[in-house]
């Protein structure tokens, strides 16, 4: 007795096993992080993210002219400001971080797409998305006040010339605010990358010395999603759909590869992924143990977010990746 199916006859070969290959990633697919910080000439490395580095805009402007000779088609900025205060102003001033970065960025590498976070997190004294009540010490945003701010910070960024906009605070209708914000201003070619279906996770731990954005009190779990929750994410991506989202993301990424595939079979809008920060850094640490292949393992990852249904992946492998794609 003998197999009639045969699968192994068409791994038998690198060029068939190519040939048949159902997912590829590419550098089309990738969007780097970039973390912006007042000053001049400063690179300072975030100690538990190897290899990522706060940045000022004159090195933020050399890491873009890297990114996009690495043939990556788009940067996300993240900004640190040099002041907080509770209205959160350097997220939605004209010379807040982001924005001074953004438009050095666009000056000089015109054709690298700029997206701009649209969070209040790193921005507040509290390090909550949003407005809070006098007095709150538990992290419960106010909702709809919040809407203004994020309305007036995607205005900001637009006129500072972004090219796509990606709200992240999971407040409920931020994305028709944002979008009514920007069609009132002008930008109604400006699309929105909304973070739909944004988990509250332990995944962000490193992120936050990143964009120093640790709340100082209380938790994100009163706008951010419950880890066990599905159903709740695709009630989140019609809202958003409905609201005028272009995009949707999912984050994090590696324990959410079903919440990928979720959202991919129930919209026909592009879909990213974000493969975050307590990701990239359990990566790291392994591969400078020399317990794992830092190669094999980082690309065998992103492939598995573009089999899952991500159109899109935001990584801090970007660049390693680029150049591993290199034949």
């Amino acid at each position: 007795m003998f197999p009639t199916h045969r699968p192994r006859r068409l791994r038998n070969h690198p060029q068939l096993r190519r040939m048949v290959r159902e997912n590829v990633l590419t550098t089309n697919d990738l969007i780097y992080p970039l973390f912006a910080v007042p000053g001049e000439g400063i690179a300072q490395e975030v100690k538990s993210m190897p290899g990522v580095f706060q940045l000022s805009v004159d090195k933020i402007v050399e890491e873009a002219k890297q990114v996009y000779d690495l043939e990556i088609p788009a940067i996300i900025l993240f900004g640190i400001p040099a002041d907080k205060d509770t209205d959160a102003t350097g997220a939605w001033h004209d010379c807040g971080i982001v924005q001074k970065a953004a438009t050095a960025v666009k000056q000089a590498v015109p054709d690298l797409i700029v997206i701009a976070d649209t969070c209040l997190c790193e921005y507040t004294s509290h390090g909550h998305c949003g407005y809070l009540e006098i007095g709150d010490l538990t992290g419960r945003v106010l909702n709809d006040p919040t809407l203004e701010l994020l309305k007036k910070t995607a205005v900001s960024q637009a006129e500072a010339g972004v090219d796509i906009i990606a709200p992240s605070g999971m407040m409920d209708g931020f994305v028709q605010a944002i979008r009514a914000g920007l069609d009132a201003s002008g930008f109604t070619e400006i699309p929105i990358l909304s973070y739909a279906a944004k988990y509250a996770s332990a995944y962000y731990g490193p992120f936050r010395d990143a964009a120093e954005s640790t709340p100082q009190f209380g938790d994100r779990r009163t706008y951010q999603m419950d880890p066990g929750n599905n159903r709740e994410a695709i009630k989140e991506i019609e809202l958003d759909i409905a609201e005028g989202a272009d995009m949707l993301m999912v984050k994090p990424a590696l324990a959410y590869m079903d919440i990928i595939w979720q959202v991919k079979q129930a919209s026909n809008l592009p879909v990213a992924a974000y493969n975050v920060s307590g990701e990239y850094a359990m990566v790291k640490a392994a591969a400078l143990n020399g317990w794992i292949d830092e190669e094999r393992v980082v690309m065998e990852t992103l492939l598995g977010f573009k089999r899952a249904g991500a159109d899109l992946i935001l990584t801090y492998h970007a660049k390693d990746a680029a150049r591993w794609l290199k034949p």
